[in-house]
């Protein structure tokens, strides 16, 4: 089968784009893929240059050129306005091809940003969604978000994932909660404001001096600009319990997790179902979270770790000091996360689902390619 693959593809690294590249993995051994990556630079969603100008035409040309000879057409969408427009001229090229075309929506932004808010743009999105293949969705709470343009048999679920290599033992974790006075709180990701980093930090500084001496919280990922790293590193200046780690590679990804006793996800996103957070239940850490409609498939307060209401320092504060006074309360839950992850949130559980998703419409059969 002839597959056109419209998405983000690492190098920088996104969740999105990291779900991107996994599922592409996998349909590249047993198809023939056209890739059209869509990826940018900069973090800031919706951002409009003259350098993006000319990656998006560069985008309708190439999408111009391989639409026809493709048998499913693959398409992750935007949550942007600017974003949305993209996606609306990328319909209209793939018009007579949109009874083959998926889309993919990973986040969880675009009905109540976007469509609720712009109904003009939500109707002409209709004129073209009401004529795909399908589209995919990462849980049921964005499933109303398309059920008025598109029959409700035709929006499929596909959560997300955390990678193999992410994936401690039983033991490990015992061992990581048993050998450490220190409680290692984590935040990994790109930093961007919304997802709640600076309440870590103003939650961090409202605690008693006994509670900060027995915490340490790490941060690794990349700022949406330059200057937003420079508040980060000033605010954080002599703080020993502190630590910015930059951007890191898989083999820093999983250090920095496998010594985690939690994971801290403070954000105000509505968020799709964020892959930070299930790479957290996979090493065997606690969640600390906010309430997202996305979040809430795949987190509940009191099972998976403690929920905080957004942008708010006091309510992270008083989770803080509830486990770092008793940290041995978090390794039961840590455990059970580990065990959920194994059972609904591996890589191959993502990608055959989806794999399944498109093949199936097709009626065309993948290729026979042996792995090594």
């Amino acid at each position: 089968m002839k597959i056109l693959f419209i998405a983000p593809v690492p190098p920088p690294i996104t969740g999105h784009a990291l779900a991107a590249k996994v599922f592409l993995d996998e349909l590249t051994i047993g198809h023939k893929v056209d890739v059209i990556n869509l990826n940018k630079d900069s973090l800031k969603d919706g951002e409009v240059s003259f350098k993006r100008i000319a990656e998006v035409a560069k985008i309708f040309m190439d999408v111009w050129r391989n639409r026809k000879d493709a048998d499913i057409i693959y398409f992750t969408i935007s949550e942007s306005f600017a974003g949305n427009i993209k996606d609306l001229f990328i319909y209209l090229i793939c018009f007579k091809s949109l009874s083959k075309m998926y889309i993919h929506l990973h986040g969880g932004s675009i009905g109540k940003l976007l469509f609720d808010r712009h109904r003009i743009l939500s109707g002409i999105n209709k004129i073209f969604i009401k004529r795909l293949a399908g589209v995919i969705i990462s849980g049921e709470s964005h499933r109303n978000i398309f059920e008025s343009m598109i029959p409700k048999n035709i929006i499929h679920v596909a959560p997300n994932f955390a990678q193999d290599y992410l994936f401690l033992t039983e033991r490990e974790i015992i061992e990581k909660f048993s050998n450490n006075k220190t409680l290692r709180i984590l935040f990994i990701g790109n930093l961007i404001q919304k997802k709640g980093y600076n309440e870590i930090i103003d939650a961090f500084f409202k605690l008693d001096d006994k509670f900060k001496s027995m915490v340490r919280i790490d941060f690794a990922g990349r700022f949406e600009s330059e200057s937003q790293r420079t508040i980060f590193l000033d605010k954080i200046i002599g703080v020993e319990q502190i630590r910015y780690h930059g951007v890191v590679d898989d083999v820093e990804k999983k250090s920095l997790f496998s010594q985690a006793h939690a994971f801290c996800l403070p954000t105000c996103f509505l968020e799709g179902q964020p892959v930070s957070i299930l790479e957290a239940y996979a090493s065997g850490c606690v969640v600390i979270t906010t309430g997202q409609s996305g979040i809430r498939d795949i987190f509940t307060d009191g099972l998976n770790g403690f929920e905080v209401q957004e942008r708010s320092p006091d309510s992270l504060k008083v989770v803080l000091e509830k486990i770092i006074e008793k940290p041995e309360n978090l390794i039961k839950i840590a455990i059970s996360n580990r065990t959920i992850a194994g059972e609904k949130y591996r890589t191959s559980s993502y990608t055959s689902t989806l794999s399944a998703i498109i093949e199936s419409a097709s009626g065309i059969p993948p290729l026979v390619i042996p792995r090594d």
